[in-house]
């Protein structure tokens, strides 16, 4: 490098310096202030909703309660045991009628197609996020309280496509790549 190319290469570092001396102080300052003011309209935000007249505020989760989930069979119920965000919630499910069942040991969707033969179940076989989808469609008898599993799905976009006397023909599709599973029963 000739002197004229160092002088260059000092003055600019020193000027490109300089403006980042000058500019950090305001650029920390801004984000304090900001900061700052957000934690403050948080906090008057929490104290005018305790100001509200005539009204108690009070939250309800909708896992406190179980809720019947068949609008066409009342046998079953649910309450919500985990919610995947941006997803489906898993349930845990019990009979309505008050006989321990074999349902309560597991954690369910809320896809419930009734059938002759019973109700047809998302079973979840775990309820991590990172190891979802991975459901068993299961088959429950409510006479003899039985879980008959029929087949493990993959994929959160799943129904029933067709029922024929002995068989069933289940669709699925993941976003990229659907398929078809014949179930006989």
């Amino acid at each position: 490098m000739n002197k004229f190319q160092l002088f260059i290469h000092h003055f600019f570092r020193f000027i490109w310096n300089a403006i980042f001396v000058i500019s950090y102080p305001v650029l920390a300052s801004f984000g304090l202030l900001f900061i700052g003011v957000t934690y403050m309209f948080s906090g008057l935000s929490r104290v005018l909703t305790k100001f509200k007249k005539g009204e108690k505020m009070e939250i309800t989760f909708d896992k406190a309660e179980w809720k019947k989930m068949v609008q066409d069979n009342s046998l079953i119920e649910g309450k919500v045991c985990t919610q995947i965000m941006f997803g489906p919630s898993g349930y845990h499910f019990r009979r309505s009628d008050g006989v321990p069942s074999v349902l309560e040991d597991y954690v369910f969707g809320n896809k419930i197609k009734v059938l002759e033969e019973g109700l047809l179940l998302e079973k979840w076989n775990s309820t991590d996020s990172k190891d979802l989808p991975d459901f068993d469609i299961c088959l429950y008898d409510p006479d003899e309280d039985s879980l008959k599993s029929l087949t493990n799905i993959k994929c959160f976009d799943w129904h029933l496509a067709e029922q024929d006397d002995n068989s069933l023909n289940f669709k699925w599709f993941d976003g990229t790549q659907g398929g078809e599973v014949k179930i006989a029963l």
